[in-house]
């Protein structure tokens, strides 16, 4: 199959599954992506096509912000963690990128299956140990424009509704990812790859529209434990250099 063709259908199937269950378009386009195409040849399509439904949806939102939590602690450091780590991207390589992605997303996977069989509740971070692990997020964001598994899990325990953490991590991914757009923009990854980047284009509106279809269809619980097996094993392979 062509590597292309197949980022296409891991576009369509990643951000249904988003509308399905709110969380990790580009995790998941990445990781399935991944199994066929260079991580980085895939970052300045995936990150503009999220920077569009991330900005959408925050303004459709903004009233729902915490913007003390924002701008006290998480944007600060998942910026500064951010470059950090696009700025490390072309030192390690591409198979490097490949297994370390491979590592987060079989992290993520497993410990929401263990979360969610387990019935194990988000354990407090201390204020020094969310700022390294926020920073961390940060570090991962750049790297792979999937901060959002070390982020969760350095909020854990933090008092927020569920509105109100939405609506403050899309925040956060429109922010970033417009910032990694521009610096695709500026190292001209962005224009090479503008011409897929519009072939891509309804694809994200058809995943939208049939995972809003699918949302009240299915089972979410089950939906979830499906979607983290997938990332699970797609990791492992990832990490064996399949």
């Amino acid at each position: 199959m062509d590597p292309w063709l197949w980022l296409g259908l891991c576009i369509l199937l990643a951000y249904t599954i988003e509308a399905i269950t709110g969380f990790g378009s580009i995790v998941i386009a990445l990781s399935l992506g991944a199994v066929l195409l260079p991580i980085p040849e895939m970052l300045p399509v995936l990150v503009p096509l999220n920077v569009l439904m991330s900005g959408y949806l925050t303004w459709k939102h903004r009233h729902h912000i915490h913007w003390r939590l924002l701008s006290t602690l998480i944007l600060p450091l998942m910026l500064t963690g951010t470059i950090t780590g696009y700025v490390l991207t072309p030192w390690l390589g591409a198979a490097a990128l490949k297994t370390l992605f491979g590592l987060l997303v079989v992290w993520f996977a497993g410990k929401e299956l263990w979360r969610i069989f387990g019935g194990r509740v988000a354990v407090p971070h201390n204020l020094a140990a969310s700022r390294v692990i926020t920073f961390g997020a940060g570090i991962t964001h750049g790297l792979f424009a999937s901060g959002g598994p070390l982020l969760v899990y350095a909020l854990a325990g933090i008092q927020l509704d569920k509105g109100r953490t939405r609506a403050t991590l899309l925040t956060v991914w429109f922010t970033l990812n417009l910032t990694l757009s521009v610096l695709y923009m500026f190292d001209g990854s962005l224009i090479t790859s503008a011409g897929r980047l519009v072939w891509y284009l309804p694809l994200l509106v058809i995943g939208v529209w049939a995972g809003e279809f699918l949302h009240h269809r299915l089972n979410e619980d089950r939906f979830r434990q499906a979607v983290y097996g997938v990332l699970l094993v797609t990791g492992l392979l990832l990490m064996l250099g399949a």
